[in-house]
Formats: structure tokens, C-alpha cells, sequence
């Protein structure tokens, strides 16, 4: 999603929520300058990527102690 900087600061806490779900390039002048993203997607990422694969009780954490006990 783009939108300018403008529509950011009039709808800041919208955009903070959005933000959960997908990447919002903020653009000025029709140039992107910042992009809002939330930090913790790569991990969102991969726990989708294993759905089915971990039990439902096991962290993520978990799992990579149980992989390195593994090595």
C-alpha cells in the first residue's frame, strides 16, 4: 500500500494497524521516503510456513532448542 505523508499524519493509528498486516510505503511528492512494516513479519513468516509441521503447544523457541539438541 502507498499513501502520502499527509493521509499518514491525519490517520496515523489506521496506518499503525494496517501496518500488523502489510508494508506502507509513505511517499512525498510521488517519492517514496519511508516505508512502515512491522518488525516481527519474518517471524510471522516462518511460524506460517511451519503450520503443520510444529505440534500447536510448541513455541518457535522450542523448536529451534529442539533442532540444535538435534545437530
Amino acid at each position: 500500500m502507498s499513501i502520502t505523508a499527509t493521509e499518514l499524519k491525519l490517520n496515523l493509528s489506521k496506518y499503525l494497524l494496517l501496518a500488523e498486516q502489510e508494508d506502507i510505503f509513505i511517499t512525498r511528492n510521488g517519492k517514496v521516503i519511508a516505508k512502515l512494516t512491522n518488525p516481527y513479519q519474518d517471524r510471522v513468516d516462518l511460524s506460517k510456513s511451519l503450520f503443520g509441521i510444529l505440534p500447536a503447544d510448541m513455541t518457535l523457541e522450542e523448536a529451534r532448542e529442539e533442532r540444535l539438541n538435534k545437530i
